[in-house]
């Protein structure tokens, strides 16, 4: 395994986890969000 391919899958697995970290913190913020105004 060259370095070149290994460098390339790193860079993917942080951008992954980047994206899925910030999809993650949207749905937070949407929820606390919606939790603040609804009266059950």
């Amino acid at each position: 395994m060259e370095y070149g391919f290994l460098s390339h899958a790193l860079l993917w697995l942080i951008g992954a986890m980047a994206a899925v970290g910030g999809l993650l913190t949207i749905g937070a913020f949407w929820s606390m969000g919606r939790a603040s105004y609804r009266k059950d």
